[in-house]
């Protein structure tokens, strides 16, 4: 199968993309070796980079991109969960494993959850401790920490602006 690749500037740092004909498989942190082909002018690759871009400026709360991520059933059944959760809401890990239905699995939704090759898109940031508190990110706990912060932003702005009018 072909791939192709774009790097992205982000406010959490460079942003890799990387799509094939089924549609988006990767959207990782940093620039390290990738497979597939630069194709800045891909087509999917541009939606992508434009609707990272409009999620960085606020405008932007769900993403409508078709998803291609490899995994196991469980992984891609914990990936298609992550997408539910709301923009600027957090759950743990437990919950999320009682949404699948399989309550005594926190740590494989836990596994499966720092699997997820599609960042941001597919919304893994948002799963937090039991307690509150986050937890590992690809990324790092600052990058999770500033994407939580920036959609509680977006949110608390949505908010104010709906009680002017």
């Amino acid at each position: 199968m072909t791939h192709f690749r774009l790097s992205l500037e982000s406010p959490v740092g460079r942003l890799r993309i990387v799509t094939c004909a089924d549609g988006l498989t990767e959207v990782s942190f940093g620039a390290g070796a990738a497979r597939g082909a630069e194709a800045p002018g891909h087509p999917l690759l541009r939606r992508a980079a434009t609707q990272l871009a409009e999620y960085f400026a606020g405008t932007r709360q769900e993403f409508e991109l078709p998803l291609a991520a490899a995994g196991t059933p469980f992984q891609r059944a914990v990936w298609k969960e992550l997408c539910t959760i709301g923009f600027g809401v957090t759950c743990s890990y437990a919950e999320l494993a009682k949404s699948l239905g399989k309550p005594s699995a926190a740590r494989a939704v836990g596994a499966a959850n720092g699997q997820n090759p599609i960042a941001i898109v597919v919304p893994c940031h948002r799963v937090v401790g039991a307690d509150g508190t986050l937890t590992g990110y690809a990324g790092g706990l600052l990058a999770k920490r500033w994407l939580l912060d920036h959609e509680r932003e977006v949110r608390a702005r949505q908010v104010r602006s709906q009680r002017f009018w």
